[in-house]
Parts: C-alpha cells; structure tokens; sequence
C-alpha cells in the first residue's frame, strides 16, 4: 500500500500540524515504509494454541472494575469557610469588586 501526497496532507491537517512542500516527499516515503512493514507484520500466521503475551506475573492478570466512593479524611464542612445545609456557601460577585466613584 503506498501513501499519496493528498494522504499526507490530509493527516497532516487531522493532526493539524504544517508540512511544507520541500518535507512532503520524504513524509511519502516513509508512510508508504511503515504501512509496507505493518503489511509483512500482518501477513505473519498467528497459532492458535499460543496466548497472548500479558506483562507482569499470572496472578495479578485482571482484575474487575468496581466504581466505589473514596472516603474521605474529613468532611468538606472543615474545607470549606461557609458550609450550611450540605451547600458550600459563596459570597455574591459584587462583593469582590471595588466601589465606582
């Protein structure tokens, strides 16, 4: 499979990055090698009594996804300078600014 210039062009603006036209030869060339590469990587016949290669110790494969709550060290009344009814409290925007004269 080789790679056009319109390829390259068109992921080089996806990837919005500027390729100028002097790069745009060797952008070719070297897309058009690794899509060669991955085709001979493809075309290789997997076994199938062969697992597949999962780094780090067999006791430790997976393990299920739980959504829990992290308990907090303290609640958010001791965070908060203004805490009333389970709300943090907040002055009004006005507060903050400075009086026209």
């Amino acid at each position: 499979m080789s790679v056009t210039p319109d390829d390259v062009r068109k992921i080089a603006r996806l990837a919005e990055l500027d390729v100028s036209d002097d790069v745009l030869p060797v952008l070719v060339e070297q897309m058009s090698r690794i899509l060669e590469y991955v085709a001979q990587i493809d075309a290789v016949p997997a076994s199938e009594g062969v697992k597949p290669f999962v780094p780090g110790p067999d006791a430790a494969r997976f393990r299920p996804d739980e959504v829990k709550p992290a308990p907090l060290a303290f609640g958010p009344a001791k965070l908060a300078p203004a805490f009333k009814d389970g709300l943090f409290l907040v002055p009004k925007l006005g507060q903050f600014e400075e009086p026209e004269l």
